[in-house]
C-alpha cells in the first residue's frame, strides 16, 4: 500500500520531475532535444508546486491539477529560454550549465522557446477528471498571463526602464506582471483545479501578489550580493544592462525589508486556509531567505 503523499519541498520536486520527464519524447528533433534539456534543466519547480498545493489546501485532489502544474512550468521554461537570448538579457549560464542558446544555438532556443509555450496549451487540457469549463477558464487565464496583458507586458516594461531610474510604482507594475502574473496564474489553478470557492481563490491571488513581487525583490538582491556559482547564473548582470531594480532604487538594506513586508502580507492571506496552509508559509519563509 502506498504511503499518502507528504507536501514538502523535496516531495513535489521529486514528483514534478519526475513528471516533466515524460512530456517530451526523445529522438525527435533539434527544437524538442533543446526544449527538453531546457525543462529538465532542474529549478526550484515553485510555480507548480504552488499549483499542486493550492488544490490540495482547498480540498482537491492535487493530481487533478497536475497538467495545469506541467503547463505553467513549460511556460515558466520557455520565457527563461528567450530571456536569456541575446536580444534579451544576454545570460550565457541557466543553472550552472550553458543556456538553450549556447548549447543548441539562438536560432533553435527560439523555436524551443516557442515549442513549450504551444504545447503547454495542449498539456493544460489533458485531464480527464477536469470539466470543460474548468479547462476554458484555465486557458483564458493562461493566455492573459503569459501575455502581453502580463508576463511579456512585464518583459516590454523591463526593457523600456532600462537606462532609466523609473518611479517605484512603475517598478512595481514592472515586477507585479514580468514576475508575478505566472505565480498568480499557478496559484488560480490550483484553485480552478480544486471547483474552489471565491474565498479561496481571492486568497490565492492575495497571497500569489505579495508572494510574486517579494520573490522580485530577493532576487534584484540575489544579484548583487551573490555569486555566479551559488546562484547558477552569471550576476551582477542588472547592473550591466542598466536595469532599474529594488536595490538600485532603495539599497539592499530597504529592498530586504519591503521584502520581508510583502512575505509578512503572503502569509497573512492564507489565514483562510486554517491548519493546510503549513506548507505555504514554511515556502514563503524559505523564498525570503533563499540564497540562489
Amino acid at each position: 500500500m502506498n504511503k499518502p503523499f507528504e507536501p514538502s519541498l523535496e516531495n513535489y520536486a521529486e514528483l514534478i520531475d519526475r513528471e516533466v520527464d515524460k512530456l517530451l519524447p526523445g529522438n525527435n528533433g533539434i527544437v524538442c532535444d533543446a526544449m527538453k534539456y531546457s525543462l529538465e534543466n532542474g529549478g526550484k519547480r515553485i510555480r507548480p508546486m504552488l499549483t499542486l498545493e493550492f488544490c490540495r489546501v482547498c480540498s482537491g485532489e492535487f493530481e487533478r491539477a497536475l497538467p495545469f502544474a506541467l503547463a505553467v512550468e513549460m511556460i515558466h521554461t520557455y520565457s527563461l529560454i528567450h530571456d536569456d537570448l541575446p536580444c534579451m538579457d544576454d545570460d550565457d549560464i541557466r543553472r550552472g550549465k550553458p543556456s538553450c542558446h549556447k548549447k543548441f544555438g539562438e536560432e533553435y532556443a527560439l523555436l524551443a522557446g516557442d515549442g513549450l509555450l504551444t504545447e503547454a496549451f495542449r498539456v493544460a487540457v489533458t485531464s480527464e477528471k477536469l470539466t470543460d469549463a474548468q479547462k476554458s477558464r484555465a486557458v483564458s487565464l493562461i493566455s492573459e498571463y503569459a501575455g502581453y496583458r502580463g508576463m511579456i507586458g512585464g518583459q516590454m516594461f523591463d526593457l523600456e526602464n532600462e537606462g532609466k531610474k523609473v518611479s517605484l510604482e512603475r517598478l512595481k507594475c514592472t515586477c507585479a506582471l514580468k514576475t508575478g502574473a505566472l505565480i498568480k496564474l499557478a496559484c488560480q489553478l490550483g484553485c480552478i483545479a480544486a471547483g474552489a470557492e471565491e474565498i479561496y481563490e481571492k486568497a490565492a491571488v492575495d497571497f500569489a501578489e505579495n508572494l510574486g513581487l517579494g520573490f522580485q525583490i530577493v532576487d534584484d538582491i540575489l544579484d548583487v550580493t551573490s555569486s555566479t556559482d551559488e546562484l547558477g547564473k552569471p550576476v551582477g548582470s542588472d547592473e550591466e544592462n542598466q536595469k532599474c531594480t529594488y536595490v538600485s532604487l532603495l539599497g539592499i538594506d530597504k529592498a530586504q525589508e519591503y521584502a520581508n513586508e510583502l512575505t509578512q502580507g503572503a502569509k497573512k492571506a492564507l489565514e483562510v486556509f486554517g491548519d493546510k496552509a503549513g506548507f505555504l508559509l514554511n515556502l514563503a519563509d524559505k523564498l525570503l531567505d533563499r540564497k540562489k
